[in-house]
């Protein structure tokens, strides 16, 4: 079952086109891996995605409905998640508090919070923690964990709404080599027993090619190339834009794969 539809996505500023004429699928259950160098259009395309920026020209429809047009709030309201390239958490509020907050939102009873916010969904938000690792820390100010907890707040977070599709920028941004594995590890497994969609970024290859589905190769705004991670890694004209200077890829990037 298509769960993403995009075609035809465009977006310029200026003079500079940042995406131009895209056109993908996503599957439920998929992990489709989105790289590309700095300036490739990656951000520009998952901003179109989830409503914060209106693309120029195209079409955005999830599970059959028109996402062009639509405000952020209502995209999360139909389903549709994002974690950020720099975590985004209520540093003064326990672990368990921002799952719990999450909670509440997502079951719209933001009329009850000052009331009884803290006996609100303890259970549920205890059962996300355990389920990303965080179990022992829920009791902890957010404000001192070590970053890569911090990420794996995020994605409880994140999974808090039931999203069915998940759009993860930069999920690894910042993490330690062994940190950034462990947590693509952990994500790729909850998705795929809840079933959830996700589309993300990353520049670390390990990643990409260790969990992804399917990779997208955009250079300039435009896709460059699409497949499994076998095939594009042994794309001749991606191992040429990677061996290319300025605005492409570097030849290292591929190393690792």
């Amino acid at each position: 079952m298509t769960v993403l539809a995009v075609r035809d996505l465009s977006k310029s500023f200026g003079g500079v086109q940042a995406v131009e004429a895209l056109n993908f699928d996503l599957a439920a259950g998929e992990l489709l891996a989105l790289i590309g160098p700095n300036g490739a259009g990656k951000t520009t395309c998952f901003n179109m995605l989830n409503g914060q920026l209106r693309p120029d020209e195209g079409s955005v429809r999830f599970l059959g409905k028109e996402l062009v047009g639509q405000s952020p709030r209502r995209i999360w309201r139909l389903g549709v998640g994002r974690t950020f390239q720099i975590t985004a958490t209520f540093a003064s509020m326990t672990v368990r508090e921002n799952v719990q907050m999450a909670l509440i939102s997502h079951h719209r009873r933001v009329r009850a919070f000052w009331a009884r916010a803290a006996r609100l969904y303890v259970d549920e938000a205890d059962a996300l923690l355990a389920r990303v690792g965080m179990a022992d820390q829920a009791e902890r100010a957010c404000g001192i964990l070590a970053y890569g907890d911090l990420k794996r707040l995020e994605l409880a977070v994140a999974l808090a709404h039931g999203p069915k599709l998940l759009l993860m920028d930069e999920p690894t941004a910042g993490m330690a080599p062994q940190e950034r594995i462990e947590l693509m590890a952990l994500t790729a497994d909850i998705v795929r027993e809840r079933g959830i969609s996700v589309l993300f970024t990353e520049h670390d290859m390990d990643v990409v090619f260790a969990h992804s589905n399917r990779v997208m190769v955009l250079n300039r705004g435009h896709l460059l190339a699409e497949g499994t991670p076998a095939q594009v890694r042994n794309d001749p004209i991606v191992q040429e834009v990677y061996l290319g200077g300025g605005s492409t890829f570097k030849a290292e990037d591929l190393s690792h794969a």
